[in-house]
């Protein structure tokens, strides 16, 4: 009767380290996920912010094209 009470506490224990070494696996995933995303979501920010930026300079450089052809369109 011993025995057979050992052998379950025995395997109680395992089931018990084996549920919880699965749940940290689940953490660490969800954890790779976070970070992931968060990854995706500064790459997304990076890109908008670079193309606001290069859209920018293109108004620019065509607010300067108009205003130089101006210039040259009163000296004349």
């Amino acid at each position: 009767m011993k025995k057979s009470l050992f052998v379950a506490a025995i395997a109680a224990i395992s089931l018990v380290a084996c549920k919880k070494g699965e749940a940290t696996t689940g953490t660490d995933s969800v954890k790779a996920t976070e970070d992931s995303a968060i990854a995706t979501i500064d790459s997304t920010a990076n890109a908008a912010g670079d193309s606001i930026k290069a859209t920018a300079d293109s108004a620019k450089t065509e607010v300067k094209a108009a205003a130089d052809s101006a210039k040259t369109a009163v000296k004349h």
